[in-house]
């Protein structure tokens, strides 16, 4: 698409428009005729709002598909970047539902728009195929999310958490920078596919190795994988359940899309192997290494961990490296086995931080003696909960088995002509057996243990407890029938 009005370009990326003015209706509605009501009045109109302009987007999308590539990749629409952008769309909407009867701050609106610009950035990001958006997006994302974890005040966790996370994102910032303006220098180009048809050669250009390298760092730190993780436990612990949530649902989704798309698409023919005693310099080996030390500290640690935000961290580095097997495989199979993968668990993990959250507002902790005996004081949620740390674990017939089986698959086939990388795969399944042990222990207090003597009743709306059987009743669905997501990736 060459010849092109401004007019064109707005109706290409509407789906953002739409939700940057439902960001700005949530602010002016809150500001304008509901600053004095009640929190617990705001919170469901706001959020209301919000589902409301996040519903126009997905069908908009839904009705017009498109596809493009304008602007020297700066906007690359096609059917899997707008499903993946429903699929983000929908997973912002689960955490706006989660978030309503919060009491963790009054300021419910801003609160609101800070998730809702979180989502445009996420959606630019899949969107893109170039280095300067891809910066821009980050950063947005980045930015919204630093606030989303320190928004409530009155806990000094959640500051504490907000500022080791700026100040690793800063830095990772630096890193990504720097490496793209390698990247830059060695093609002349800020186009994916441009940077790519640049670097063709027998041998690898001392600069684009350390393009590489700086780059996997700045895109490592928004994954959380391993050394690149250190902000990951903190903030899941001390940011608010919805916040973590977000984190650890869509930017997870997003971050490993645009990975993919910077490693496999602007690095190709620099990859190398790391297939056993096939070894090639390239990014693929560092990918390995990376993927490696996330599955075996993430699982490992996860095991000595008192706090469920905190096994939920390390949880999430473990399957950080799973993911990244997606990644070192780069092959079509792989791709769609890594979207598969990431938002399965996506909604997995949100559901889980649901279930956190009301624990938290009824014993005002999320220690694993704070969940004993919850089978008890809450059935459905419990239920639910068993149901996320199974499919986290594995467990057939859930959407994390399903995942879990499809990504190694891919992986294995992606060199047919032997088993070079079937080392990775066994340590992935050894270490997936390993965390069958920490899962198990939230539900052994949740149905074995006694619950304290003096504890009250827990109240819990409606609306929560059917937000979390629906996500739970996904994860069993598209574990029964994968083929409900995989036809449509």
């Amino acid at each position: 698409m060459t010849n092109f009005s401004y007019l064109d370009l707005l109706h290409l990326v509407l789906p953002e428009v739409i939700v940057v003015i439902t960001a700005l209706c949530v602010l002016s509605v809150d500001l304008m005729f509901l600053r004095t009501s009640e929190s617990r009045f705001r919170g469901p109109v706001g959020a209301i709002l919000s589902l409301a302009g996040c519903a126009a987007a997905v069908g908009w999308i839904l009705h017009t598909p498109q596809s493009a590539n304008v602007l020297d990749g700066m906007l690359a629409l096609n059917p899997l970047a707008q499903r993946v952008q429903v699929a983000l769309l929908i997973l912002t909407m689960l955490t706006v539902l989660i978030f309503i009867g919060s009491t963790f701050t009054q300021h419910v609106s801003e609160y609101l728009a800070l998730i809702l610009l979180a989502t445009v950035s996420m959606m630019f990001l899949v969107t893109t195929q170039n280095l300067l958006l891809i910066f821009l997006s980050l950063e947005l994302l980045s930015l919204s999310l630093y606030i989303l974890t320190a928004f409530n005040k009155r806990s000094v966790r959640s500051a504490e958490a907000a500022l080791k996370y700026f100040v690793f994102g800063g830095i990772s910032a630096a890193f990504l920078l720097f490496g793209f303006s390698l990247l830059y220098g060695c093609s002349n180009s800020t186009n994916l596919v441009h940077i790519a048809s640049s670097i063709q050669g027998p041998f690898l250009d001392p600069l684009l190795i350390v393009a590489a390298v700086m780059t996997m760092v700045g895109l490592g730190f928004k994954v959380a994988a391993v050394p690149f993780h250190f902000w990951a436990p903190d903030v899941y612990q001390g940011a608010p359940a919805t916040s973590a949530a977000l984190i650890a649902s869509g930017s997870k989704v997003a971050g490993f899309f645009i990975f993919y798309q910077v490693m496999v698409i602007g690095l190709a023919g620099a990859e190398g192997s790391s297939v056993w005693h096939g070894y090639t310099s390239g990014w693929v080996p560092v990918v390995a290494i990376a993927a490696t030390l996330s599955m075996v500290l993430g699982n490992l640690v996860a095991i000595l961990q008192t706090s469920v935000r905190r096994l939920l961290a390390y949880s999430a580095i473990a399957h950080a490296g799973y993911m990244l097997l997606g990644i070192l495989s780069h092959t079509d199979q792989s791709f769609r086995a890594l979207l598969y993968y990431a938002i399965t668990y996506a909604l997995t993990v949100l559901g889980a931080f649901g279930v956190v959250d009301l624990v938290e507002e009824a014993t005002g902790g999320d220690r694993l003696s704070d969940f004993a005996g919850l089978s008890r004081q809450a059935p459905v949620p419990s239920f639910c909960m068993m149901v996320f740390m199974l499919s986290l674990a594995g467990i057939p017939p859930l959407a994390g088995f399903f995942g879990k089986f499809y990504l190694f698959s891919a992986v294995l086939n992606s060199t047919p002509r032997s088993l070079g990388l079937l080392w990775l795969i066994v340590l992935a399944v050894a270490m997936s057996a390993v965390s069958l042990y920490y899962y198990l222990k939230v539900l052994k207090c949740i149905y074995v243990s006694d619950p304290p003597t003096d504890t009250a009743p827990i109240h819990i709306s409606v609306l929560r407890q059917v937000v979390l059987f629906l996500i739970a009743l996904s994860v069993v669905l598209l574990g029964c029938a994968p083929n409900l997501l995989l036809r449509w990736l």
